[in-house]
């Protein structure tokens, strides 16, 4: 069995690549990061080490490599062959493959009925719903046709933390042990592709918001408490006194609506919440709270894994959510001179005031509880 991942990164080659290859596939990296690609040719393995006190080692093998800059024409001919196209490059880079995935999608139209699917693995709620988008935009109305009775693109939902690193051996790509593959059976086509580690569920919202209400948003908080407290890395943000109980209290408010809202066991849900507060603990993942925190912009965005859980629980709880709020109001005060989102809302604040900041990044209405919340507990946080 072939699989085409697009992404070599360590996400494709720890996670997505892992399981494929454990699963009997041969995967085909295609990437433009020419040394990697070389290296995985040249190599056609590489290892991968579990980051606990085991240190356990395994060998991915199996592989090989495209050069997607230097010949489309290759992964063209790849996706035409492919029982499985997966992708781990990052949401912003998704509609810049769109025209080589229509391309090998075409070919494949030629030469192989067989239908396909095509699943994003991507830190994002739509991945593959996304990458269609911007693969149908290159089509004929009589391609869309075909194409639909052909291509399957299954949402799914991805959880691995896979820190930053800098190994000896460019290959070898270090991953917690933990790991969660979620995927949509309902919009699969053909035959459910048989993979180790992956779990296909009817209805996959329930899962995506789980995972981005509880781990995206216990690992920003956790950095931004962090960055408060003047501690370097997420776990030794978790060793601090004050942090674990910040954390752990919003993920137990997010856990209320998300108990609510979905249905989840109460008592399997706070065990999912203490194996995620366990997961940032981890000491054998050094990852630093300014790499983490990244992007405040983007993660206090109305949708995103702040601001919505907040909004959420005061909708169906009927509460206000301390603790959220105040993981907001920390990010609010994210001042890292070295990340230009950051600059932007410090920029904000001190040219325009609190207020028409908080407006501008999260969208709720001034004069709104949550609001008003906000801006008491960044008072607090800023001794204001």
């Amino acid at each position: 069995m072939l699989a085409v991942h697009f992404g070599a990164g360590n996400i494709g080659r720890g996670f997505i690549g892992n399981l494929l290859y454990h699963s009997g596939y041969e995967t085909c990296f295609v990437d433009v990061n020419e040394q990697m690609v070389d290296l995985l040719n040249a190599k056609r393995e590489y290892r991968v080490v579990l980051a606990e006190a085991s240190q356990e080692e395994v060998i991915v093998g199996n592989v090989r490599a495209i050069n997607s800059a230097a010949h489309p024409e290759q992964v063209i001919a790849a996706i035409a062959e492919a029982d499985l196209v997966t992708t781990a490059i990052g949401p912003n880079i998704l509609p810049f493959i769109a025209g080589l995935v229509a391309d090998g999608l075409r070919k494949r139209l030629e030469l192989n009925r067989k239908p396909l699917n095509i699943i994003a693995c991507e830190n994002m709620i739509g991945g593959s719903t996304l990458l269609k988008e911007k693969v149908y935009e290159t089509l004929t109305d009589a391609e869309k046709g075909k194409f639909d009775a052909q291509f399957g693109f299954p949402d799914s939902a991805v959880d691995r933390i896979v820190p930053n690193q800098v190994n000896e051996d460019k290959l070898m790509v270090k991953v917690e042990p933990f790991y969660e593959w979620v995927v949509e059976e309902t919009k699969l086509v053909g035959e459910k592709p048989t993979i180790n580690g992956i779990t296909y569920v009817s209805e996959l919202v329930p899962y995506i918001e789980r995972k981005l209400f509880t781990v995206n948003t216990g690992h920003a908080l956790a950095a931004y408490f962090g960055y408060y407290y003047k501690v370097e890395t997420i776990n030794q943000a978790m060793e601090n006194h004050q942090i674990p109980q910040l954390v752990e209290g919003a993920l137990k408010e997010s856990g209320e609506f998300l108990v609510k809202k979905y249905g989840f066991n109460s008592e399997e849900h706070n065990k999912y919440i203490k194996k995620i507060l366990q997961r940032f603990s981890n000491s054998y993942i050094v990852d630093e709270v300014t790499r983490v925190a990244r992007s405040p912009i983007r993660k206090l965005g109305p949708n995103d894994r702040l601001v919505s859980p907040a909004r959420q629980y005061h909708e169906i709880v009927g509460k206000e959510p301390t603790f959220l709020l105040k993981g907001i109001a920390a990010a609010l005060l994210y001042d890292y001179s070295k990340d230009e989102e950051a600059v932007q809302i410090q920029e904000m604040i001190q040219n325009q005031g609190l207020e028409t900041a908080i407006g501008k990044f999260t969208q709720l209405e001034e004069g709104s509880a949550l609001f008003k919340g906000i801006v008491n507990q960044y008072k607090q946080l800023a001794n204001i």
